[in-house]
């Protein structure tokens, strides 16, 4: 037990190193692939899909040369301080501790939209908690020392000579100082085969290679093992093996496998993903069932009402009417929570409308739409001059003295900003921080889909063929998020409250009948009747594609 013996103890550092995709410049379409590794050069190819291809074949390429995950190395992840996967609950809460275990394997972590490849050589539970991680290779149980020798006499047989020599799956400590270089094509007579150390498969189209067996100690330890089955994860939870029925463990198993094969599809296929959705309700809905957990039968409902939803989009999309429904309308905003989204940005502005006027409400309700999401966005003058405001200079510099806006410079440089250099503007009501997370729920993916309806209905042909004014175009955003599934104005067609419009429009109730005539003449409206406190009438179909419907 001398120096031998220390050496053999030594836990070495896990290895890491990552693979990115990243675009050159603004508004080119060319990408650059690039590795962490020292002996790897950056390369430039001509599109994304093509870059991605270059990509992992560069880490396959790794993979194949490399060695297999070393027994004796200390998790990376742990290294780290878990901060890969180990998330604080709150601003102030310290990261709950995580306990490393398991075999050293080689794992794979991606991100979902294809942009990065880490692999890291860390424990098997680190790997098991990235919802991403593909485990590559998994370390050889270590070799034991022998103690017969070290505590018996001279005595004492002598150990078998497998027990003596080292393992025939030992793995190289190090990578070669000479790493593979970007191309499509791995030159195949330079790769040598690298197998997978036993109870792992390869992956990311690493070669197969057979590997020997070592022999067996005693007679004892030479009885096959009990194979053990596979363990499954769907939704972030695990399936115990020890599930019964065991046809239930394998659907489980093999819905998680599905789900995580469908996030790495390059194009979303609505209608495979509400069959799988619809799979994992009835799957979750006999868990729950066998185990009596209140949780998987919430989980199941949850599965059950996404793939009501998501059939429904599909249906959309493809121009078809679900069942017991008229024609489909190809929306610009799909889902009725976008629906009501619109509608909370429109009540949002009604109510905290810095300035009064329509000209003020309108900028308003474009510039939240800009900034919703964190309160900081960009904007260019012809943002401001596509609008119809009389005095558009006046009304920022209004709303920059009212402290409701903040932009970087002044508002002539802000009127004279072009595309490639924008101003930043900033609603500091609209800016999210610990105590409050600001007025809207939305995403920041949602905010420019909300943005880019808005500037659909207000820049509607028509409307700007008939120069109208802005009072008329915020009548219209009041319409298209007012109607029912048919197109008709107000809740089940009943109409629109007249004081309620008026408000909206910053403008006096008798002034609405002259904006419903500019609207019918845009072929905004049809059939629209005022009476003293209603507005009935029905959209055209020209414009129900902007449209929001109300709730059922």
């Amino acid at each position: 037990m001398g120096v031998e013996a220390q050496a053999t103890n030594e836990r070495v550092a896990g290895r890491t190193w990552t693979v990115r995709l990243d675009p050159v410049g603004r508004g080119r379409a060319d990408v650059r692939v690039s590795c962490s590794r020292p002996a790897c050069a950056a390369q430039v190819l001509s599109s994304a899909a093509v870059g991605r291809t270059a990509a992992v074949e560069h880490l396959k390429a790794h993979l194949r040369v490399g060695p297999a995950p070393r027994p004796t190395a200390y998790c990376v992840c742990r290294a780290e301080e878990c901060h890969t996967h180990i998330r604080p609950a709150g601003p102030r809460e310290r990261p709950a501790p995580w306990r490393c275990g398991g075999a050293i394997v080689l794992a794979v972590v991606t991100d979902r939209e294809g942009r990065w490849w880490r692999v890291m050589e860390c424990c098997a539970r680190c790997a098991a908690a990235h919802p991403t991680a593909k485990v590559v290779a998994t370390a050889p149980a270590p070799d034991r020392p022998a103690t017969g020798d070290a505590h018996r006499g001279g005595d004492s047989a002598p150990a078998p000579a497998a027990s003596r020599a080292p393992s025939a799956a030992a793995p190289a400590t190090t990578f070669s100082s000479i790493g593979p270089h970007f191309s499509h094509r791995a030159p195949e007579a330079a790769v040598p085969q690298q197998a997978p150390a036993s109870g792992s498969a390869p992956a990311f189209g690493a070669a197969p290679a057979s590997r020997t067996a070592p022999a067996s100690r005693t007679a004892r330890q030479a009885r096959p093992a009990r194979q053990r089955g596979r363990r499954g994860r769907i939704a972030q939870r695990f399936v115990p093996h020890e599930l019964r029925p065991i046809a239930l463990r394998d659907e489980l198993t093999e819905l998680g496998e599905l789900f995580r094969a469908y996030q790495q599809r390059a194009e979303p296929d609505l209608a495979v993903l509400a069959d799988l959705h619809a799979r994992k309700a009835k799957a979750f809905f006999a868990w729950a069932e066998a185990t009596g957990e209140t949780a998987l039968r919430l989980d199941a409902q949850r599965a059950e009402q996404a793939a009501a939803t998501v059939r429904r989009q599909h249906l959309h999309r493809i121009g078809q009417a679900p069942d017991g429904e008229g024609p489909v309308v190809a929306r610009l905003l799909t889902a009725s929570a976008q629906w009501d989204h619109a509608r909370a940005v429109l009540a949002q502005v009604a109510d905290h409308a810095p300035l009064p006027g329509p000209d003020a409400r309108l900028l308003v309700v474009m510039l939240t739409l800009r900034t919703a999401q964190s309160g900081v966005g960009n904007l260019v003058g012809q943002d401001l001059k596509g609008l119809p405001l009389r005095e558009p200079e006046q009304l920022v510099a209004q709303l920059v003295e009212s402290g409701w806006l903040s932009i970087a410079g002044t508002v002539d440089e802000l009127i004279a900003s072009r595309p490639e250099c924008p101003t930043r503007i900033t609603v500091p009501s609209l800016t999210p921080d610990d105590g409050d997370p600001g007025p809207f729920t939305f995403g920041k993916k949602l905010r420019p889909r909300l943005s880019g309806w808005a500037q659909r209905v207000v820049g509607d042909k028509k409307l700007r063929k008939a120069k109208t004014e802005a009072e008329v175009r915020l009548l219209a955003l009041a319409l298209a998020t007012g109607i029912d599934a048919d197109g008709r104005l107000g809740a089940q067609g009943r109409g629109i409250e007249l004081e309620a419009l008026a408000s909206w429009c910053a403008v006096d109730p008798g002034e609405l009948p002259e904006l419903v005539d500019r609207l019918t003449t845009a072929d905004w409206l049809a059939e629209a009747v005022v009476t003293d406190t209603l507005l009935t009438g029905r959209l055209t179909e020209r414009v129900l594609p902007l449209t929001c419907p109300l709730p059922r």
